[in-house]
């Protein structure tokens, strides 16, 4: 049960900041002995600034992203899963989402050596087809170096393409790294991770930073 907060500095033409807290829960399912469901559904919390002397700042849920993935049961070196993602007109305010029915195809592939995990999580959402509508792929590289006491280094980006946009005003690819630790409060599992970007690659009115802090709750069936 991951929570993902992700907080952008220098937004819009008042170059203020905005944040978005990500709640993520991740649920496995066995439908037979040669395969798994895995559920994953993403729910934005948004407060959003001031971006014009119209438009004054906003807070509230925007869409939900519900994803599935159908992965083989017994994996070998390379652990992969892929399925549908929806798009669910839900958002409190036009100004936090598109609130047309929509969804895409998902994909995610692993593979773990000694103490390296590599991989990639890769999607594309459409939602509407005219006026407000929505078209974004995104592609969320993985490598975490796994070190002594529960403790990793990490680099997850999270890389985004608004098809919508203009071809010179479409990418956004951070650069950066983080760190976190799997440590135990109790008997409840934790792992907690922190990573800072810069988007060296944005559109016009993106953000320049990011700041990205996240807590998961690691609940094991026995």
């Amino acid at each position: 049960m991951p929570f993902q907060n992700n907080t952008f500095f220098n937004v819009g033409p008042y170059r203020r900041t905005e944040n978005g807290l990500l709640i993520q829960p991740v649920i496995p399912f066995k439908l037979s002995e040669n395969g798994n469901l895995i559920t994953r559904t993403i729910l934005p919390v948004i407060y959003q600034p001031q971006v014009s002397p119209s438009q004054g700042s906003d807070f509230g849920i925007g869409n939900p992203n519900p994803q599935f993935f159908l992965s083989p049961a017994q994996s070998g070196q390379i652990i992969w899963g892929a399925g549908p993602q929806l798009w669910l007109p839900t958002a409190t305010n036009k100004a936090l989402g598109v609130n047309k029915f929509g969804g895409g195809p998902a994909g995610v592939v692993l593979t773990k050596r000694a103490n390296w995990l590599v991989g990639t999580v890769v999607g594309n959402v459409w939602a509407g087809r005219s006026g407000a509508h929505y078209n974004q792929m995104t592609i969320t590289p993985l490598v975490f170096c796994n070190m002594q006491k529960g403790w990793y280094f990490m680099y997850v980006p999270m890389m985004t393409a608004n098809w919508v946009g203009s071809a010179n005003d479409r990418w956004t690819v951070p650069v950066g790294a983080g760190a976190g630790r799997v440590f135990k409060v109790g008997k409840q599992p934790l792992n907690a991770r922190t990573q800072i970007f810069n988007n060296v690659l944005r559109p016009n009115g993106g953000p320049a930073w990011t700041l990205q802090t996240q807590v998961q709750f690691v609940f094991v069936k026995k």
